[in-house]
């Protein structure tokens, strides 16, 4: 039977026949191109999320003429095992300490880098030191890293590390910075807290045992965690602080944030130019 007498057998002309073809071969090289850039994606970004793909992969789609809704991209990386499944809490890093302040962001309105930093602690995995430890500080508009660091303890001096690396950061201003962390007793430690006040930076912290006070540094945390997988199991503390180092710099330069119009955090910290809205925190639920 030659193609003639299946198309007449199916009641659709040659025509028809070819043109569909054509559609799918299309569809099947889209496929694979966007399937390419997906990947290429995730070999810098793990566990990138669908939407910050898509983002990601635009422009190319745009300069050869392709067109991906949000929708068909998920389904495509479902069909291939591509999406990001989620992954179990850690454990509890926030030893209280005796030294209080109030919270202070609660009805406030952030509308420029370096007005407020906000700060959290996280373990690793690792195989020789059983777990090690990453302090880390944000900046809370930009969401742009400013400090980091691996320690094998929970003392302080890891904090302090992190603090001085972020303090290097820090551009001159006419406005008092606020850290806010929880009540942890690295944040909490005289040093530290001498640290902050030569250098007229305001301490806040959340209430003790609420993660929602600090809610955009457990994000963070999340994130490096699980798309860029410093949740798995590491050799040594060297190890970590290398992958972290590579996380840290892909976060802050080269991911699109959804909540700065897909632009990166460094973007909004540094140039002056990326026009955003103020983020609102809500007062406080008593």
């Amino acid at each position: 039977m030659n193609m003639t007498q299946i198309c007449s057998e199916f009641k659709i002309s040659r025509q028809a026949h070819y043109q569909q073809v054509k559609r799918e071969t299309e569809k099947l090289a889209k496929y694979d191109h966007v399937l390419d850039m997906a990947q290429e994606v995730r070999r810098k970004h793990p566990r990138m999320g669908t939407r910050k793909i898509l983002s990601k992969i635009k422009p190319d789609l745009e300069q050869n003429s392709l067109k991906m809704g949000r929708d068909e991209l998920f389904e495509l990386l479902r069909a291939n095992k591509m999406l990001v499944l989620p992954r179990k809490r850690g454990r509890r890093t926030t030893i209280p300490g005796l030294y209080r302040t109030p919270n202070l962001l609660p009805g406030m309105s952030i509308s420029r880098p370096n007005q407020v930093w906000v700060g959290d602690i996280t373990y690793i995995d690792t195989e020789i030191e059983n777990f090690v430890f990453l302090f880390l500080l944000m900046d809370l508009f930009s969401r742009f890293i400013v400090g980091y660091w691996v320690a094998t303890s929970l003392a302080a001096d890891g904090a302090i590390h992190c603090l001085k690396m972020a303090l290097g950061f820090q551009r001159k201003t006419d406005y008092a910075l606020i850290h806010h962390s929880d009540h942890g007793v690295q944040y909490t430690s005289k040093l530290y807290m001498r640290i902050l006040f030569d250098h007229h930076v305001r301490p806040s912290m959340g209430r003790i045992g609420n993660c929602y006070d600090n809610i955009f540094a457990e994000r963070l945390i999340g994130t490096l965690k699980n798309e860029y997988l410093l949740g798995d199991r590491f050799v040594d503390a060297q190890q970590v602080y290398v992958a972290t180092q590579q996380s840290v710099k892909l976060y802050n330069t080269d991911r699109p944030h959804l909540s700065l119009n897909n632009v990166s955090p460094a973007d909004v910290y540094y140039e002056q130019s990326v026009q955003l809205p103020p983020l609102f925190i809500p007062e406080e639920v008593q």
